[in-house]
């Protein structure tokens, strides 16, 4: 946790929240002056946001209703430009268009990405842009994986403000079909042996009774 983090989370409503609680001493050391900032990607962040294939991504309507959708591609598909900066090539769905809609009024973009074989969970504040095809097309063409069928219609761009790594308590560990694969093969493999191995013996059973 860093004062990035802590700066925006952290609201007086928190602090009376956290001081009636007991937890505001141990929090508080985040809000003092000489506490890092950290509101920059390093290279854990960046490794960790290039490995995933969606995220939770939440916006705040013009009526002050918060509006949680999730986004998927392939993975890598939301890609890191700089310490702070990620883009991510928005594609076509059911055109409600509610959190496009939600971002021309208020920018403010909060995600979590979730890698759950592993339990791990990283959380990402930031100010988002919304760039049409038709204005910028080669923004768009740069985040888009060719070999990803769906269509974008814009790019969102977002300057990261904050960022924070969850704890793993509470977070189930939960695999996608490709992540259970190698398990999966392990398993059939040794069916397989064991399928030869009793073949075998039933073999030799035959011929001794013979």
């Amino acid at each position: 946790m860093a004062r990035a983090f802590a700066d925006i989370a952290f609201t007086p409503a928190v602090r009376a929240q956290q001081s009636r609680m007991g937890s505001a001493e141990g929090y508080g050391a985040f809000l003092a002056d000489d506490a890092p900032r950290a509101d920059a990607l390093g290279p854990e962040e960046t490794d960790f946001i290039t490995a995933r294939d969606g995220f939770y991504q939440a916006t705040v309507s013009g009526t002050g209703w918060p509006y949680v959708q999730f986004r998927g591609g392939p993975v890598g598909f939301l890609k890191v430009l700089t310490p702070n900066t990620v883009a991510y090539a928005d594609f076509r769905g059911n055109r409600q268009y509610v959190s496009a809609g939600n971002l021309t009024d208020n920018d403010r973009v909060s995600m979590i990405l979730m890698d759950y074989p592993n339990r791990r969970r990283l959380k990402l504040w930031g100010r988002a842009r919304l760039i049409e095809t038709a204005d910028e097309p080669d923004i768009v063409v740069s985040l888009h994986d060719e070999s990803y069928r769906a269509r974008p219609e814009r790019a969102v761009v977002i300057e990261i403000e904050a960022f924070d790594w969850n704890c793993p308590q509470h977070i189930p560990m939960r695999l996608t079909i490709d992540e259970l694969k190698p398990h999966l093969s392990e398993l059939q493999n040794e069916i397989q042996r064991l399928m030869a191995e009793n073949q075998r013996l039933k073999s030799a059973t035959s011929v001794s009774i013979g």
